[in-house]
């Protein structure tokens, strides 16, 4: 697949910037792998219409990435433009009652947009944390039981610059079972129910409405607010969907499409789920003047049943090694696709590495707007590459995984500081020490995708320069121009001692 040269983009670019403000949707997957996406991956046997025609409406990034492999860190970046791991968030992710994230006063997507006129809306998936009432002493993490579902949510989406919320407080298999209506509980839990985990729940609520819920939502919200926006008044939708990340869970009238799996029946539904909500701003005369982005928040997870995919021909993470959780590529190189008909050239492709820190910057740019020092410490603007203009490399791209490790992409080149996945793939770190291999991974991207070649022995000085880059844009708290900033905490690149 070919990326469009980039005179031919520079030829076929509009003059100049459109008048308008852009409407921004921003429709973030779960767990939705690379190659999941027919467009992306056309060895792939999962059928994607929905998506394959917004990448022939827009511009596919073939070198996309989100802030990590995993849902809390990555969905933190895309708010702030701030790396999670600059956070006490050192590993893993967040749970269903846990506490907000975002610290108070950061500049999010969100707030920079609503200082600048726009209507703001979170409709799905928040897994970043938020201040619930405890009762009874309950404290930490333990599965909403102790929550006081009468109580106001403080500190949650609509502290952050959000004008509205509607959807769950993490992922689809994290208790509470409820949906959060702004900052209240639309219901009480009276049952307890499972899915993977057990906690309260609303009495009506299922988990295969939740896709269909959303959707319908945003459908709704767009027709709604398509007069304001046609009188110069804009909105921003950040819709973060629950599939196709578990429970697995198609609806009705999904099942058994696929041919292949509950999980490729649950892509092909959430590959629905985006062309409803495009055919709402096509319908609503905004299509012209909207920004659309289709991405997923990591690679697909294990739970997808890799082994009936695989039978089947298809590979969620295409031609990238690993998954969900792992430092590999398949764990945080994720879909992308843009669709803007007033800037963005139909069916064009972006090679440039970009990340998903890259929204707030790409906000401010369409605003006009300057960042402060302390806001987006991690985020470049992804205007002038959707514009098709000749731009110059982004600073690296930091990667982490599930267990906290480090990985740094600077062009061609990729160090990886740790001897395995970093993961869930094979082989675990503790696996790959076992078996003597070396603490560092050096992949050259352009010659080796699969990262199967491990190049650290053979250029020694290309670790040491990317190790010390890396070890710099730690230190200076930004990877950014700009003043240095504090990280919110220690950051461990190593995670062990003795690694080196």
């Amino acid at each position: 697949m070919k990326a469009v040269p980039l005179f031919a983009l520079l030829l076929a670019a509009p003059a100049s910037a459109p008048a308008e403000r852009p409407c921004i949707v921003y429709i973030l997957a779960d767990d939705l792998g690379y190659g999941d996406v027919h467009a992306l991956n056309p060895e792939g046997k999962i059928p994607t219409p929905r998506l394959d025609r917004m990448a022939a409406q827009g511009m596919s990034f073939t070198d996309a990435h989100s802030g990590s492999s995993v849902c809390t860190p990555t969905r933190y970046g895309v708010l702030t433009g701030r790396y999670a791991w600059r956070t006490h968030l050192q590993a893993g992710v967040l749970f269903g009652d846990s506490p907000p994230l975002i610290e108070p006063g950061r500049l999010t997507a969100a707030s920079l947009l609503r200082e600048h006129g726009y209507a703001t809306a979170c409709i799905g998936k928040w897994h970043l944390g938020m201040e619930m009432a405890k009762r009874n002493g309950g404290t930490g993490k333990d599965e909403g039981k102790h929550v006081d579902y009468a109580a106001p949510i403080r500190n949650g989406p609509t502290a952050v610059g959000f004008d509205s919320f509607f959807g769950i407080s993490a992922s689809l298999d994290m208790p509470p079972f409820v949906y959060i209506e702004n900052d209240r509980f639309t219901q009480i839990p009276a049952v307890e129910k499972t899915w993977i985990r057990t906690g309260p729940a609303a009495k009506d609520f299922e988990a295969v409405d939740v896709l269909p819920e959303l959707t319908r939502r945003a459908v709704a919200f767009v027709e709604s607010r398509a007069p304001a926006a046609k009188e110069g008044k804009p909105f921003f939708l950040y819709l973060p969907l629950t599939s196709p990340h578990t429970p697995i869970v198609p609806a009705p009238e999904w099942q058994g499409k696929s041919g292949i799996s509950p999980y490729a029946d649950f892509v092909m539904q959430t590959d629905d789920a985006v062309g409803q909500v495009l055919d709402a701003i096509d319908r609503a005369g905004l299509g012209e003047r909207t920004l659309v982005i289709f991405t997923s928040d990591n690679g697909c997870s294990p739970a997808a049943d890799l082994p009936t995919l695989n039978r089947h021909g298809h590979e969620p993470s295409g031609p990238l090694r690993g998954h969900k959780a792992d430092i590999w590529d398949g764990g945080h190189r994720v879909p992308f696709l843009a669709r803007w008909p007033a800037a963005v050239i139909p069916g064009s492709r972006c090679s440039r590495t970009v990340c998903h820190t890259d929204l707030l910057a790409t906000c401010a740019d369409l605003v006009g707007a300057t960042l402060p020092a302390d806001a987006g410490e991690d985020s470049v603007s992804l205007l002038p590459a959707l514009r098709g203009a000749e731009v110059p490399p982004r600073p690296p791209v930091v990667h982490h995984s599930i267990s906290g490790r480090f990985s740094i992409r600077e062009g061609r080149w990729k160090l990886v500081l740790c001897p395995g996945s970093g993961g869930w793939g094979s082989p675990k770190d503790a696996e790959a020490e076992k078996h003597g291999l070396p603490h560092v991974q050096l992949y050259d991207m352009e010659s080796d995708l699969g990262e199967k070649t491990n190049l650290q022995a053979k250029h020694p000085d290309i670790v040491e320069r990317l190790t010390k880059r890396l070890e710099q844009l730690v230190a200076d708290g930004r990877s950014t121009p700009g003043d240095p900033q504090k990280n919110d905490a220690t950051v461990d690149l190593w995670k062990r001692k003795g690694n080196r």
